[in-house]
């Protein structure tokens, strides 16, 4: 039987074959890590590009919308504008007749004895001087404007004084009173709620004067 020996260096082979697997092996590892690491960074790049397109696509309606919410705040300014006026012009035209009735109030609640010498307005409130036969005139005056008239309220006497109408040693000399009182034209609503865009509320009268000697009846 003959016995065979292996002279070749077999130990340095298989390390040398073991360093080149080894060689392979890590270079595939980093060409695999490599492609997986470019696959990765394409995809989020990818996600990155998809979501900045929306931001962008976001921003751009944020700003449509913000032109129309500049759009929409200068048309309701118009409108309320527009409303204002609208309403001005229906409390002027609304107002117009107040110095009217005022004046067929005085008519009908000024009892007979009394004389206006002066009436004038001031904004809401009347001021009515004159002269009258009695105090009992005046205070009759006071109480029907307190209790009987839809566009007067809160009369108030400022002075009442007795006064000679006349000549004192004059055969046709008279006892007279002299008073002043202040009373207030009573605020009115705003016609139409619904056109004005704002709850009812009342509204003054316009001012206006009426200088001048004015007659009871």
């Amino acid at each position: 039987m003959m016995i065979r020996i292996n002279l070749l260096p077999h130990r340095e082979m298989r390390r040398e074959r073991r360093k080149k697997d080894f060689v392979a092996l890590a270079l595939l590892t980093v060409i695999v890590s490599g492609c997986a690491a470019v696959a990765v960074a394409m995809g989020i790049n990818t996600q990155i590009d998809a979501q900045q397109a929306r931001n962008d696509y976001i921003t751009k309606e944020n700003e449509k919308l913000d032109a129309q919410i500049k759009e929409i705040a200068q048309l309701r300014e118009e409108i309320d504008g527009l409303r204002a006026r609208q309403q001005a012009v229906e409390n002027l035209q609304r107002d117009r007749t107040v110095p009217v009735h005022v004046m067929d109030e005085l008519v009908k609640l000024t009892p007979d004895g009394i004389y206006f010498r002066q009436l004038k307005q001031e904004d809401r409130k009347i001021v009515l001087s004159g002269v009258a036969q009695s105090n009992e005139r005046v205070s009759n005056l006071l109480s029907g404007l307190a209790k009987n008239t839809p566009w007067l309220e809160r009369p108030e006497l400022v002075e009442i004084k007795a006064a000679q109408l006349g000549k004192a040693d004059a055969k046709d000399s008279r006892r007279v009173y002299e008073f002043a009182l202040n009373a207030l034209v009573k605020t009115l609503p705003v016609a139409d709620p619904a056109k004005a865009g704002t709850p009812a509320k009342p509204v003054a009268a316009a001012p206006s004067a009426a200088p001048g000697p004015t007659a009871s009846r």
